[in-house]
């Protein structure tokens, strides 16, 4: 049993290595909270809003696969049968997306609200995969901060708060990656 435990810590340390601790996904997602503000910062009607806030989120993938390579990140990972997990973290959050899709009809001004919940919430299975306590505590701050601000504050200062979350989730994988594995 110990030689499995050594076994699947050796995996995380090399996906977190080699994965740079999955940089190039926040950095993408910066990009698109990024174009998600600027929506939510406009007068179109909130349905549009919520409509194009759906779109940004679409090209996250192609993005991240376009920012690892200028990193020079692994991205696809197949040397490592952890990274089929990292993607089933990842494929879980689309099932969440789902309640923000009902929100959409249902509840059009807080579906922002609920979308920024289920992102920064969606943080905390990458804190055991990158052995990253910077996923830990942003997956627990973001989707706090996001129901509070989801609550008090307009979309525009929501997203804004998002991408600050965000940045500070960037710079602490930075730090992350810069120590010895």
């Amino acid at each position: 049993m110990n030689d499995v435990f050594l076994q699947v810590n050796e995996l995380r340390k090399d996906a977190a290595y080699s994965q740079k601790r999955g940089l190039h996904f926040i950095i993408a997602a910066i990009i698109i909270w990024s174009l998600i503000t600027l929506i939510h910062a406009s007068h179109l009607p909130v349905m549009t809003k919520n409509m194009y806030t759906f779109f940004c989120s679409a090209p996250l993938v192609p993005l991240a696969y376009f920012i690892s390579r200028l990193l020079k990140i692994d991205f696809s990972g197949k040397s490592n049968p952890l990274t089929a997990l990292g993607i089933i973290f990842s494929v879980n959050q689309m099932l969440y997306i789902l309640i923000a899709m009902w929100a959409f009809s249902a509840v059009p001004d807080k579906m922002l609200m609920i979308y920024a919940v289920i992102t920064g919430a969606h943080f905390l299975p990458y804190g055991w995969l990158y052995r990253s306590k910077a996923y830990y505590i942003m997956s627990a701050a973001a989707a706090i901060t996001a129901l509070i601000a989801g609550i008090t504050l307009p979309g525009a200062a929501l997203s804004s708060v998002m991408l600050i979350m965000l940045f500070i989730l960037c710079v602490g994988l930075i730090i992350e990656n810069r120590k010895k594995y």
